[in-house]
């Protein structure tokens, strides 16, 4: 793993971030959360690399709040100009 933040997906749509923060405190310090409404994922940075690795590690593939959850690192963000309909011409 390359960085701190990790994608977690297969959340319950009730989720909120504290009932997260408080899954992944356990492994480390949680500088940020943020859960994408209604689509059932979001992203945790936690304060280290090493501490991601581990809640990566322990918490994939495990259930919180009845549901099985994903967790990975997360990819960069990519340019969304890209592959929509095609080159633009000016």
């Amino acid at each position: 793993m390359q960085g701190s933040k990790l994608y977690v997906g297969n959340l319950s749509y009730s989720a909120e971030s504290g009932q997260i923060k408080e899954l992944f405190s356990q492994f480390g310090e949680v500088k940020e959360i943020r859960i994408i409404e209604g689509k059932g994922f979001g992203f945790v940075e936690m304060a280290t690399q090493m501490e991601a690795e581990k809640a990566k590690k322990d918490l994939n593939g495990t259930m919180f709040m009845g549901r099985t959850i994903t967790v990975d690192e997360a990819r960069p963000t990519r340019d969304r100009q890209r592959g929509r309909g095609g080159s633009r011409r000016y």
